[in-house]
Order: C-alpha cells, then structure tokens, then sequence
C-alpha cells in the first residue's frame, strides 16, 4: 500500500498498470469517504527522526476504483484545501483483513487492515475506512472480497508451480562427484 503514488491521467484517473481491468468505479466526485489511521505515524513536516508515538488519523472524500489488482482511491483535483492524501494505492494481497460494520446509528462501513509497502508513506497496522455516500456498501465489499480471493488463490497457485520447478532431489550415493576445481576453497577442504 502507498499514499500519493498513483499514476493518475489529465482527467485524475488512475492509469492502469500492465494486464489490468477496472472491475467497479465510483468515479463521482465526493461519493466515497476514505478514513486512514496510521499508528506510531513517521515524523511529519520538517522532522528529520523520530515518530510522535501516537496516530495519525487522515480523513478524504473522493473516488474509487477496484481492479483485478489494486483498490484505489483519489482525491478530486483543485479543491480550495489541500487534503491530507492525494491518493491511495493498495495492491489487493496487502489487504489482511477486512470487517463489514453495521452500527446502529450512521451508514455501513468497510474496515481493511493493511500491510503497508516499503517506502510506501504508512506503517504496519494501518488501516482503512470506507463510507459510500450515494449507495449501500454490501456489494462492494461482496466483489472486492471475491476479487481479493482470486488474487491471493492465483499468487499462491504461481508459488506452488515455482515449487514444483525445483530440480529432483537424488542422495548423496547417487549425485556425481563434483571436481575441486575452484582455488577459491577452504584450507583443508576436499571435496
């Protein structure tokens, strides 16, 4: 997951990354609340070292895109405020884990807990609210965990054929004798 590392186009839409679809958009201005918490945040501003200790809490209204890879959120362009993040990009295999909540008072939200990327501005335990302004949110968080599911079954799946790729293991009485031809061995080494 990143903040503010998405590549967005003129129209400030994110460009998609190599063999990538969008699956669902809510591409209306101010339809989608994003809340980030940000524990024990990095040192902000002109601090060089050190975080604050606390949380850093971050909250925007824009647009959203779910894709066979990522969750991406924008913020919409030339508003009178700067927002806090411009941007959030989370690769569907970072999302840990996700919490329907219904509360009895106020609308439905989404909860994803997050494990940041390296470099990517967050840190471990950071999560994320999600709020729909214009729509209910049970079909959204019914097809971005489906979504999530088949990326995480096809990146286990790529991990199993990387394991069957492994050369066939033979014993020690049947391998060919390697030759010490290397100068670069150990005192007192035969091979």
């Amino acid at each position: 997951m990143a903040l503010n590392w998405t590549m967005l186009d003129a129209r400030h839409q994110p460009i998609p990354l190599h063999d990538e679809s969008t699956i669902m958009s809510i591409d209306r201005d101010s339809q989608v609340e994003f809340s980030m918490t940000i524990p024990d945040a990095p040192p902000s501003g002109i601090a060089a070292t050190g975080g604050n200790g606390g949380v850093k809490k971050m909250k925007e209204r824009g647009k959203l895109w779910l894709t066979n890879k990522r969750l991406i959120f924008t913020t919409p362009k030339g508003g009178k405020v700067k927002p806090s993040f411009e941007s959030l990009s989370i690769p569907l295999d970072a999302i840990l884990s996700s919490k329907f909540e219904q509360p009895y008072f106020g609308a439905n939200f989404v909860v994803l807990d997050i494990k940041p990327s390296v470099g990517g501005g967050l840190t471990d335990g950071t999560s994320v609210e999600i709020r729909f302004y214009d729509r209910g949110l049970f079909e959204f968080v019914s097809v971005l965990e489906k979504t999530r599911e088949r990326v995480v079954y096809m990146k286990r799946q790529a991990a199993m054929e990387d394991d069957e790729n492994l050369p066939a293991y033979t014993s020690s009485g049947s391998a060919p004798r390697a030759s010490n031809s290397y100068a670069d061995t150990p005192p007192g080494y035969v091979a």
